[in-house]
């Protein structure tokens, strides 16, 4: 049976592209309406995470979660889902200094842009912000990464900055690492405790 991880490798492979036939077919079959489309794997992590806490099933509501690969393909995945491709309903995330691509793509899509919610750096930093920093740490020494944390605060390059611009960058040092904490993180907030750009985005679905 088709699903939906078929429908958005279908589309991947439109995006760099391929043939759009399989993305259009398998969208009728899973009656696929909303499309959201997020920059990297670790937002899609944290919103199937949050939508799972939620005792939701995104997929059986017709809704795909795509992530595009960075910001710069947000054009092509709103032309391709969008008004001129799939016709399907575009929602997402975006950081606030990539805002501006998303207006544009948006645009000239003729998508309206208020299903789309913004993360002031990003999703992870939403989330070290939700939890704050202790119970960031908490979560890293359960994980078995407290060593490689406090290795990493050590570094010269780290002196002086704020814990939660560490804790960021942290994330992202090591591969796999934001998107494993990408669900961690989401699966530690306590109910009401889910950043605004994320609850937003999951009450507009």
């Amino acid at each position: 049976m088709a699903d939906m991880q078929a429908f958005r490798e279908a589309v991947d492979h439109w995006a760099s592209g391929g043939p759009g036939e399989a993305a259009s077919e398998l969208a009728a079959r899973l009656d696929v309406r909303t499309a959201v489309l997020l920059e990297g794997p670790s937002d899609h992590a944290a919103v199937e995470a949050l939508a799972a806490r939620r005792g939701r099933d995104l997929a059986a509501e017709g809704v795909c979660v795509v992530a595009m690969g960075g910001a710069m393909s947000v054009a092509r995945y709103t032309g391709l889902l969008g008004p001129p491709g799939l016709g399907l309903r575009l929602t997402g995330l975006s950081d606030e200094r990539e805002q501006p691509f998303y207006d544009r793509a948006l645009d000239r899509a003729g998508a309206p842009r208020r299903g789309f919610f913004v993360c002031v750096a990003d999703l992870e930093d939403e989330l070290i912000r939700a939890l704050g920093t202790e119970r960031i740490e908490e979560i890293l020494r359960a994980e078995g990464d407290l060593r490689s944390w406090e290795t990493f605060v050590r570094q010269p390059a780290q002196h002086g900055r704020p814990r939660q611009q560490q804790l960021r960058r942290f994330l992202g040092t090591k591969k796999g690492r934001k998107i494993r904490y990408g669900r961690l993180l989401v699966e530690a907030l306590d109910p009401g405790q889910a950043p605004a750009p994320l609850d937003d985005l999951l009450g507009s679905l």
